[in-house]
């Protein structure tokens, strides 16, 4: 299952914000990835903000992504709004990058 996650946060980091240079991941969007034993993967995201431009747009991204890995049969994608998210649950690399470091 480790490397089945390790997979899928891969193909999460290749998946970018359009209006932010950072990838989804070290931006902090994704909360939690679970995987059952059946290949069904469930990820609770987030988007920057609930008016969000591509918030249609973006979970089917993540959800055709996620089921193109092998291994996976079936992606679901909750979009959540709590913790509301700010700029702290971005990665170091993610506020490096946006310079605020």
């Amino acid at each position: 299952m480790e490397h089945l996650e390790d997979r899928i946060v891969a193909v999460l980091k290749t998946i970018f914000d359009p209006e932010i240079p950072v990838d989804i991941y070290e931006l902090g969007l994704i909360y939690e990835v679970r995987i059952s034993g059946e290949g069904v993967v469930e990820i609770d995201m987030t988007l920057t903000s609930p008016n969000c431009p591509v918030a249609e747009s973006l979970p089917k991204d993540v959800k055709e992504k996620v089921e193109h890995i092998d291994g996976i049969s079936e992606a679901h994608i909750n979009i959540v709004f709590d913790p509301p998210w700010d700029k702290d649950m971005m990665s170091e690399e993610a506020k490096l990058e946006l310079g605020f470091l």
